[in-house]
């Protein structure tokens, strides 16, 4: 192990030193005149033939090294992959710009986490790897017994890691679609196929070394436009040392903007459109009809008066869009007004921590707070494409270690998202805000046509007042080098970055899903006795299938990737968390228990999720299903409700249904008292 470590460092050191000079050689070419677009061109092949290049190398036709890399990865390496599997297209692209949006409330992110992996050391990995399978449910199928708990389980993993991979593929979709000029539902399709290159080959022995090398781009990619940009600012090259002070004058200008005359005329504005918009649904039909008539009656004027063709035009146009019927109408409005509202509202200062509002005194805030962070921990501890990585180690010590490297690769990313939103602000705040209309930088034209930059002068006085403005938080860090000015270069690093953060988590996402579906359904279910090549040919078949749907529904921009994410950790949460931990320590957990809780504790997340997020289930027929949050929980916190009703059924259920069997016992004893020395 000693030789093949040193090797796996060369190589690696190799390759670190080739991408930094494949940058430099590109940097040269813009300089003499290499288009914009080709840069981009010139990022994603090489990256995405890098990374096809080690699949290929990956390839396997053996079930270990297929489904956990043989078991040889050294902990170093496992927790770089780790990482790489950690920090998807939430981490790299979203982290940031919702700290840039939400200040200190955003912070809930950063902290659950980090802090997700200290209960992966405590009080998951060490068993999970002497237990010494290949997936989760096997380890739930073990420890409680039966078929019904494997299928829930299998249910549980594919829907977590379904909603988790359309996030990543829909931020890989953001980045072709702005850096190489594609058409967004081509470029996830673009994306797809560099993510099929690496898992479909070798299963988790390619995506292991790929995810190593795709750390190492993204991390490259994330540090240095920030590090660019602090010292630009404050002359110093280190964004987490002296973000500090560029905070401090955030905060004045801050001050400065958020008490001007025009700011305080715009915001007063989309409050008058917010309730416009409030008193048509409380007239609905009415107001449907009325709005329809009188456009109708508009046009008719137009035309009798030989008016411009195109103003009349643009009246049928609106009368067109119009909604269909009442309901369609009370949906589109109540968007509108939402959105209105939110513009209108008293801006937070980046700094301040849990604003009171006159609702609620401000304790809603702190509540989901303290809820986002106990989800993203929990979550984060029960996610089974990041617990299967500790299959990978060669021992139950190397599987301990790796959670200590996959928290301090993870760390270098999560202690410069705060540094990232605070400059970018202050770029934002200088650059940006205050100045004419007609001379924005062609960042803001470029970035709105793919949706994720919008300008409005509802004042009409040609100057974009800050409320005037509206940033997706999932374009902060992908435009900060053209915010700033950077060379075009540098935009395609932070792209190179992005689509390497994005692939590596769906890489392991995919092997997730397709591993429970080829290896816990059919082999431990069905086919028992089927050979290990037609498992390999299930599981690489079901990858294309699974794989080719989580691009369709990436192609219907469902959200945001941080809010697709959340929901997931929520999910995995609910369904995982209870079963495993408790599952582990207490003797007296069942197999009626552990099913009736992730039963229980799933559904009531994903009913919350539905009930809270969606206006409308299509596909039911049902139409109006929004509620009120309860106790103002935000759905990207729901579950919270699902780990506590999964915790308190696994605990009631049990004591009902007498003692867990002997092979239970015998498990337990095996995984928790181990005599085998621990290499």
């Amino acid at each position: 192990m000693p030789g093949g470590l040193t090797r796996l460092q060369r190589y690696y050191l190799l390759y670190t030193g080739g991408f930094i000079a494949f940058v430099a050689a590109l940097a040269l070419l813009e300089e003499h005149g290499m288009p914009p677009r080709w840069i981009g061109y010139s990022f994603l092949i090489f990256t995405i033939s890098m990374y096809a290049v080690i699949g290929i190398m990956s390839r396997t036709s053996d079930v270990s090294e297929f489904y956990v890399a043989g078991r040889r990865v050294p902990a170093f390496f496992n927790g770089m992959a780790t990482g790489a599997d950690w920090m998807s297209a939430a981490s790299f692209i979203g982290l940031a710009g919702t700290l840039f949006l939400s200040g200190y409330q955003g912070l809930a992110f950063v902290l659950g986490w980090t802090g997700g992996f200290v209960l992966v050391a405590l009080l998951l990995a060490p068993y999970l790897r002497r237990f010494g399978e290949y997936t989760i449910p096997d380890f739930l199928g073990a420890r409680y017994g039966g078929n019904a708990i494997r299928l829930v389980a299998v249910a549980a993993a594919i829907l977590a890691s379904f909603v988790y991979v359309v996030a990543q593929i829909y931020g890989v979709g953001v980045i072709t679609s702005r850096f190489v000029s594609l058409q967004f539902e081509i470029g996830v399709f673009v994306g797809l196929a560099g993510i099929l290159v690496c898992s479909f080959l070798g299963g988790m022995r390619a995506v292991t070394w790929t995810q190593v090398a795709q750390y190492v781009i993204l991390i490259i990619a994330y540090i240095t436009p920030v590090a660019i940009l602090s010292w630009s600012v404050t002359g110093n090259p280190v964004p987490q040392i002296v973000y500090g002070k560029v905070l401090q004058q955030v905060g004045q200008l801050e001050n400065k903007l958020f008490d001007s005359p025009a700011e305080k005329d715009v915001r007063r504005l989309y409050q008058e459109r917010a309730d416009e918009y409030a008193q048509k649904i409380m007239q609905l039909p009415n107001s449907l009809i009325l709005e329809r008539e009188q456009l109708t009656s508009r046009i008719n004027e137009l035309k009798a008066s030989d008016a411009q063709m195109k103003d009349i035009v643009a009246l049928e146009r609106q009368r067109r869009d119009l909604p269909h019927d009442p309901d369609q109408a009370r949906l589109r409005w109540e968007a509108a007004m939402f959105a209105s509202a939110e513009r209108a509202a008293p801006p937070v200062h980046h700094a301040s921590a849990f604003p009171a509002d006159e609702a609620n005194g401000g304790w809603a805030q702190r509540l989901n707070f303290l809820a986002l962070v106990f989800c993203l921990t929990v979550g984060t501890a029960a996610l089974p494409h990041v617990l299967m990585r500790y299959y990978t180690t060669p021992s139950v010590r190397e599987a301990r270690e790796s959670v200590f490297w996959s928290l301090l690769f993870i760390l270098l990313l999560y202690i410069t998202a705060p540094a990232y939103a605070v400059f970018v602000k202050y770029e934002v705040f200088t650059h940006l805000v205050d100045i004419p209309i007609a001379k924005l930088p062609g960042w803001v034209a470029a970035w709105s046509k793919v949706g994720l930059v919008s300008i409005e002068d509802i004042n009409r006085d040609g100057i974009l007042q800050l409320a005037e403005l509206s940033l997706n938080p999932d374009v902060i860090v992908l435009a900060t080098p053209e915010i700033a000015g950077m060379p075009y270069v540098v935009s395609g690093l932070v792209a190179a970055g992005g689509l390497a953060a994005a692939l590596s988590t769906a890489d392991g996402l995919l092997l997730t899903i397709t591993s429970a579906l080829s290896h816990d359904v059919y082999y431990r279910i069905f086919r028992p006795d089927s050979s290990t090549q037609f498992r390999l040919v299930i599981s690489k078949s079901m990858l294309l299938v699974v794989a080719v749907l989580a691009a369709t529904v990436a192609a219907q921009k469902p959200g945001t990737i941080l809010s697709m994410v959340a929901w997931a950790f929520s999910i995995a949460a609910s369904a995982f968390f209870p079963a495993l931990v408790l599952g582990i320590f207490w003797r007296r957990a069942t197999r009626a228990g552990a099913l009736a809780g992730m039963l229980v504790g799933l559904l009531i997340t994903v009913y919350y999720i539905f009930r809270v997020e969606f206006d409308t289930i299509t596909w039911l027929g049902v139409s109006n299903l929004r509620m009120d949050p309860w106790f103002y929980l935000q759905s990207t916190s729901a579950g919270v409700l699902g780990v506590a009703a999964g915790f308190l059924t696994i605990l009631v259920v049990s004591l009902f249904t007498g003692q867990s069997d002997k092979d239970a016992m015998a498990f337990l004893d095996r995984i928790r008292h181990s005599r085998h020395r621990e290499q």
